[in-house]
Order: structure tokens, then sequence, then C-alpha cells
């Protein structure tokens, strides 16, 4: 059993020429014992954004804090806080912050795969 809370992990700060403001937090993974899920936490900061890309796994997102856009199916849709995403295997997508506070977003993928 875990139980944390967020600001305990310390996040992996992320910019490069292919994302931007990015820190990422690992919650739960394969280290605490999860056998089928890794939780991670992603921040953006203003004009943030994780890089384009695709894998053979899927993500559930929800938005926790925020205002951004995910390119899903070759078009960029508005996400807010409460908003929640399923990305399949295989499908292109980026993460962008739209706003003027950071955009948070919990992501879940199945175990197995890189966690972060």
């Amino acid at each position: 059993m875990k139980l944390i809370h967020y600001t305990d992990e310390v996040p992996t700060r992320i910019d490069n020429d292919v994302a931007k403001g990015v820190s990422a937090r690992l919650l739960i993974g394969k280290n605490d014992g999860a056998d089928h899920f890794c939780m991670r936490l992603f921040q953006l900061d203003e004009d943030g954004y994780t890089p384009r890309h695709q894998h053979e796994w899927e993500h559930e997102i929800f938005f926790h804090q925020g205002e951004g856009e995910i390119f899903l199916e070759d078009t960029w849709k508005k996400v807010t806080t409460g908003s929640v995403a399923f990305v399949p295997g295989h499908m292109d997508h980026q993460i962008r912050n739209t706003g003027k506070v950071q955009l948070a977003f919990v992501c879940l993928i199945p175990s197995g795969y890189p966690e972060l």
C-alpha cells in the first residue's frame, strides 16, 4: 500500500526541443507493487507542451487544473478542469497549456511500459 501527497514525489523537469515547461511525477508504479497500472502527474507551465507522439499503449487522462488543448484525431480539442480523455494506442497525441495558470493532469498507463 502507498499513501502520499503528490508533492512527496520529486518532479522530473522536461525542457527541450520537443517539450517545454513540463514537470512530471511518477506517483504509483512498479516499485510500489502496482502490477497493472502506472499513475503519473504532469504539470505544464504557461505555454508549456508535451511532445507530439504515439505509442502502442493507451492513456487515461484526468485534467485536474487549468485550461489547455489535447491533439487527438488530427485536431486540437479544448480541455478544462474536470475534463477526461481516453487516448487509444497508436494515436498521435499532444497536450498544451493555453491558460494563464499551470495545467495539471493525471495520466494512467498499463504497467510494463516506460513509466516516465
